[in-house]
């Protein structure tokens, strides 16, 4: 009787569901909102750390590091999914995770090279100062591997275990639910340590250890409670010939997506959203920085993770999800551009941070309630390869590829203030940014549409693109 009642209040928002399929994504739900909870926490911390241990100017060359530091870690996992199953690949790797991160929780909260305070940091001897650098280097790439392998890996699992149809209602479902843990992990565990009296944020480091060792136990309950016709794939008619043509190797992933038009759409969304808000997000965390200190800085970080997930949370509630459900997927992802013209509008014309503060909180929450649930569906007409090894490299490699770049154009801005003065060079920068800006919108636009109809065509005709 339960069940049925939600699913009878939820029916309007995210459609109806049978008993069965609506169980299935509960459980996925609850799946997603460990790793959502552990992420949005690490994320929040990610930055307010990073802050702390060597300040914020330097994260740009952090973006660019973790490129290069990434690659031979997702040649590793395309390994690890030629041996291993999807369900072990996940379990292993969460695991791993957790186990790190509760070694970081022990060095951010050492006395000698971990976080405690800027003035502490600014006592330090330079020997220690430099093991603090590597220390804020070392978290910043690690957590930004954990955001890229482990939501894409839970992503592919979904895609490959889900039907079109029934993706189109389910997935927002399991991104709601997602949501909760976002907006728990850096609302709530980012203030423990404050609340209880800790010097450090590392309490909330080893929270979340234990919410990523959670959803390895939600998985497998998700895996062996659902009944198994509904844990099948896409197969479409040409999928045979398509997959022989597939070469296995520890670059599969990267080839598969330089050859095929429809996986670089895919990566080029992704690269769009992600320059666009690298750049704003820099002079976001430079007036952060600038505002705020110590507990308060990541304390003002865990706010703003969790209003992004519950203004996302919110969309969803309100029936965003029915713009995919009755629009189709192509008009959710070609809204995207047109959302984020008026975004680069509003930053150009102001400049302060609470207005940036809910700048990015809009940006990242429509993106996670429109955007991304439209964008995993995409996966579903392809092979297996396509859907865990390309989309592997999408999310880490191509991600980290976007942030690169929109940090190279923002390390632009230290030369080009110190030539034409302060306020000069960030009015500069803006303008320079602005076109560059709205470029990408109208080539975000057409490449939306592009995705938008091949993925439907596949669907109807019950084809593989690649």
């Amino acid at each position: 009787m339960f069940i049925s009642a939600i699913q009878y209040l939820l029916r309007p928002i995210f459609g109806t569901f049978e008993r069965e399929e609506f169980k299935k994504f509960l459980r996925m739900g609850l799946t997603f909102t460990f790793v959502l909870g552990a992420y949005w926490t690490l994320r929040t911390l990610k930055n307010s750390m990073f802050g702390v241990l060597i300040g914020p100017t330097l994260q740009p060359m952090a973006k660019i590091v973790s490129v290069a530091i990434l690659i031979p870690i997702v040649m590793l996992y395309t390994k690890i999914l030629d041996y291993y199953s999807r369900e072990k690949a996940f379990y292993g790797i969460s695991l791993f995770y957790g186990v790190m991160t509760l070694v970081f929780a022990a060095l951010l909260g050492s006395e000698f090279i971990g976080e405690a305070s800027d003035a502490v940091i600014a006592a330090r001897t330079g020997t220690a100062l430099y093991g603090t650098r590597i220390l804020g280097f070392a978290w910043y790439v690690f957590v930004e591997s954990y955001g890229s392998l482990v939501i894409a890996l839970f992503w592919a699992i979904a895609s490959d275990t889900t039907l079109p149809d029934s993706a189109k209602k389910g997935f927002s479902f399991v991104v709601a639910l997602g949501q909760i843990g976002a907006i728990v992990g850096p609302g709530y565990i980012c203030s423990l340590p404050r609340l209880l009296g800790f010097e450090t944020g590392a309490l909330a480091v080893a929270v979340s250890a234990l919410m990523i060792f959670a959803s390895i136990a939600a998985l497998k309950f998700v895996m062996s409670a659902t009944p198994k016709e509904l844990l099948v794939s896409f197969h479409g008619k040409n999928e045979a010939v398509v997959e022989k043509e597939q070469e296995p190797g520890l670059l599969e992933g990267f080839w598969l997506l330089i050859q095929h038009k429809y996986l670089l759409g895919i990566f080029g969304i992704g690269f769009f959203f992600e320059f666009i808000i690298t750049v704003i997000d820099l002079h976001f965390q430079t007036m952060a920085k600038a505002t705020y200190s110590g507990l308060a800085y990541h304390e003002f970080w865990g706010n703003y993770g969790s209003y992004v997930n519950m203004v996302a949370f919110a969309c969803l509630l309100l029936g965003v999800s029915n713009i995919t459900r009755y629009l189709g997927v192509m008009v959710a992802l070609c809204m995207m551009p047109i959302i984020f013209g008026g975004a680069i509008f509003g930053f150009q014309t102001y400049a302060s941070l609470t207005f940036l503060f809910w700048l990015m909180v809009g940006s990242k929450a429509i993106n996670y309630a429109l955007n991304g649930p439209a964008q995993k569906q995409l996966y579903i007409p392809t092979t297996h390869d396509a859907r865990f090894k390309a989309q592997a490299w999408i999310e880490t490699f191509g991600s980290r590829v976007s942030k690169g770049a929109g940090s190279g154009f923002n390390m632009y801005l230290n030369p080009l203030q110190q030539s034409l003065g302060k306020v000069a060079g960030a009015a500069r920068h803006v303008q320079l940014f602005s076109v560059i800006g709205y470029s990408i919108v109208v080539v975000w636009f057409f490449v939306a549409l592009f995705l938008g109809k091949t993925f439907k065509k596949a669907v109807d005709e019950k084809r593989v693109v690649c």
